[in-house]
């Protein structure tokens, strides 16, 4: 889908240490999505670990307080006429369904990571391609204040940019549906900020260069740009939009 302007925008409402959270996710695309939700090992059980998403339309989940986990949207997704297996070609999460039931997104996927009331009672949020790109998405508070965090994501088409030897193509679609991290696709640890290795390599450059605020594996020098925390406002928002 080169030259996507659209996206998968999920907005954060009402944060606070002790009162639920409202996601409101929001389908900017051109086509259906299928958001998917993974809770943290110890996090409260979510109303819904996955539903399906219309172009142009939104969803608010109720999050319970002091959860963590992630969240991200499954593509070109369909059922299987013989068996009525649910699957998709990107970020499937392998469960059979619609509901992911507590199992993750396969790569490669666009993350949208949280953790609520976390260190010091804070909110922190990221969008994370560690586990490659399959679509755009914007986390957006619903207020921004002096001093505070705000809206963070990758609203870059990385399919079109995607480099050959990265990109997952399917059957009779032009381009790429998704972008695999180097990491997946070589398993080799200068790829992967493992061993001796963990400074970002030319994949990881290309992007980078697309998104300025980006930071890679274990580099912590820019690693305030994708930390969202936040003060303990009962009227902080999130929007995840795609």
């Amino acid at each position: 889908m080169a030259h996507r302007i659209l996206l998968f925008v999920i907005l954060l409402v009402s944060l606070s240490e002790v009162e639920p959270v409202s996601f409101k996710i929001t389908n900017r695309c051109r086509n259906t999505i299928w958001p998917g939700f993974l809770s943290g090992a110890t996090s409260p059980a979510l109303p819904t670990t996955g539903f399906r998403l219309s172009r142009g339309k939104s969803k608010s989940v109720t999050i319970p307080p002091s959860w963590s986990g992630r969240l991200w949207a499954r593509t070109l997704c369909s059922r299987d006429p013989s068996s009525g297996s649910f699957s998709c070609l990107t970020a499937d999460c392998g469960s059979g369904k619609v509901e992911c039931s507590g199992s993750g997104a396969k790569p490669p996927a666009t993350l949208a990571e949280f953790t609520l009331n976390g260190t010091g009672g804070l909110d922190f949020y990221d969008v994370s391609l560690v586990d490659g790109y399959n679509l755009p998405v914007l986390i957006l508070p619903k207020k921004i204040v002096l001093g505070g965090c705000g809206a963070t994501g990758c609203l870059v088409d990385l399919n079109g940019a995607c480099p050959r030897d990265l990109k997952l193509v399917a059957r009779g679609r032009r381009g790429g549906v998704a972008c695999r991290s180097a990491c997946e696709a070589f398993g080799d640890p200068r790829y992967c900020c493992s061993d001796a290795y963990a400074t970002p390599d030319t994949y990881n450059l290309s992007i980078g260069l697309k998104k300025p605020s980006a930071r890679v594996g274990e580099d912590e020098s820019t690693a305030s740009s994708l930390v969202g925390g936040g003060t303990k406002s009962k009227e902080k928002v999130v929007q995840i939009v795609v």
